[in-house]
């Protein structure tokens, strides 16, 4: 199969970390038969200091044009004086909605050699399994909004169709799991979120299969930390699914090991890990690239349908954390830290002991 992926490296340790997942790519489209054209573009504050944009044209038109894209990480306090239509983060904003990217997937689940390393107790953490399906281009942040010297709003809208759509998406996603669907709101306060509860009581009839509940979204904050290996698939609107999604991001003991992706209804999306850009350790070659590789697996298996390549990858991960092989934010007290490329190169060897990097692989 061939497939174009549209990468955009971004700031901070992005480079580094997708140079990884890019070469975990090359191993599988070369165990696999596949062939994998890579173009590059910027994003953030590197297209800021390029173009003075942060989405330019020129990535929008790349993007256009390819299968998937895979992201970096963007942001640092270089921009953060910037005027707000130049933040990095504006970038992202900019690249979800021209794309439709409305359904954001965080799956976080727990790592047996890394139970030690949460901030939760290891019963509390060890069966840990859940997926956050938070809608990624409506609500607050896409509201409109104003300030003055003594006032300031923003507005929370939310239309049927928005909702529809990702409450469909998280039912089809529940029914390939465990089958329990949480619907997350503040419909005691709300009226979007009252909407939202009315839409899922009605949509739930369609997928009779699935067990629903309803849970207050300061509710559901609570259980994340007392009892989150209770939840399988949650559904929320957007700034909840920010707040939890993030809340959720510390059960397993590192924001190096999750990855996320932001999908439209084709199965076209963008993925990229959820921590961010980590300006302090960029360049040192340290920073880890589980959660890239991690993200290039959920872009085989959504956006190309590459379920055993995305397998293969998961597993490879797995492994090499399973062996005590760790970078230095999740070294064990005695356990030597690995830098980015060594650790790569573990798992590179899980995937194909054979692999040989493919020089001819495509890059535009």
């Amino acid at each position: 199969m061939e497939k174009k992926i549209t990468v955009l490296p971004g700031d901070g340790i992005g480079p580094e970390v997708v140079t990884a997942a890019v070469e975990v790519l090359q191993a599988v489209a070369k165990k696999y038969e596949h062939s994998f054209h890579f173009a590059y573009a910027t994003i953030g504050g590197a297209a800021i200091d390029q173009h003075n944009d942060p989405l330019p044209t020129e990535t929008i038109e790349l993007c256009e044009e390819s299968d998937a894209i895979l992201l970096g990480a963007v942001g640092g306090p270089k921009w953060d004086n910037n005027p707000s239509d130049l933040r990095p983060e504006k970038g992202l904003l900019r690249i979800r909605k021209h794309f439709d990217l409305f359904s954001n997937l965080r799956p976080v689940q727990a790592i047996p050699s890394m139970l030690k390393s949460s901030p939760l107790k290891e019963e509390i953490v060890q069966d840990v399994d859940l997926l956050i399906v938070r809608e990624l281009t409506g609500g607050l942040y896409f509201g409109d909004r104003n300030r003055t010297d003594d006032e300031a709003f923003d507005s929370l809208t939310y239309t049927r169709p928005e909702i529809e759509r990702i409450v469909d998406n998280a039912f089809t996603l529940a029914r390939l799991r465990r089958k329990k669907l949480t619907s997350v709101d503040k419909a005691n306060v709300l009226d979007t979120s009252r909407l939202w509860r009315e839409i899922v009581e009605e949509k739930k009839a369609q997928y009779p299969d699935v067990s629903v509940e309803h849970s207050l979204v300061d509710s559901t904050a609570m259980k994340l930390i007392t009892a989150p290996a209770d939840y399988d698939v949650i559904v929320t609107e957007n700034m909840f699914g920010d707040i939890l999604s993030d809340e959720a991001s510390v059960i397993t003991g590192s924001l190096g090991v999750l990855p996320s992706a932001s999908m439209r209804s084709d199965n076209f999306g963008l993925y990229e890990p959820v921590h961010g850009s980590a300006p302090e350790i960029a360049g040192k070659g340290i920073a880890n690239p589980a959660a890239t590789i991690l993200s290039a697996a959920m872009l085989l298996q959504y956006s190309f349908g590459m379920s055993e390549e995305a397998k293969a990858i998961e597993k490879a991960v797995s492994n090499v954390f399973e062996k005590g092989y760790f970078t230095g934010d999740m070294a064990h007290k005695g356990v030597q830290a690995l830098s980015t490329n060594e650790w790569t190169e573990r798992v590179l060897a899980e995937i194909d002991p054979a692999y040989e990097k493919d020089e001819s692989m495509t890059f535009i």
